[in-house]
């Protein structure tokens, strides 16, 4: 019974790091490219066509350029989820985040003064 338990906690391990796994564009098959979050089947499918036709990614710039539906918003989500370009996470993900939270630690600044109602408006009856 110990056996088994043991087992059972090693497969939940391994199978917890392979979840978290990053997935290369370049290598992945579809099943791979669907585990990522953002990518669905048709993604996939265009993933595969596009890599298929034109080879191998260079680089983001390139993935961006060739898949259709991908832009630098999308490819920045889709790299803090786990997709790699030749092993790449894509750069603008790291200083997109970095930005995100260097801004909502700094303060808004108000308004130097609000402008004055109008007296001269007389009122509805």
């Amino acid at each position: 019974m110990l056996k088994k338990l043991l087992l059972a906690v090693a497969s939940m391990i391994a199978m917890m790091s392979f979840a978290f796994a990053d997935v290369d564009v370049n290598k992945a098959d579809q099943a791979a490219l669907d585990s990522v979050k953002g990518v669905g089947p048709s993604t996939s499918k265009t993933i595969l066509d596009e890599r298929k036709k034109g080879g191998e990614f260079k680089d983001w710039a390139d993935f961006e350029k060739r898949v259709k539906g991908v832009g630098a918003k999308r490819s920045v989500a889709l790299s803090e989820a786990g997709l790699t370009v030749n092993g790449a996470k894509k750069a603008a993900a790291a200083s997109a985040s970095a930005s995100a939270s260097a801004a909502a630690s700094k303060p808004a600044s108000a308004p130097a003064s609000a402008p004055a109602a109008s007296a001269s408006v007389p009122a509805k009856k």
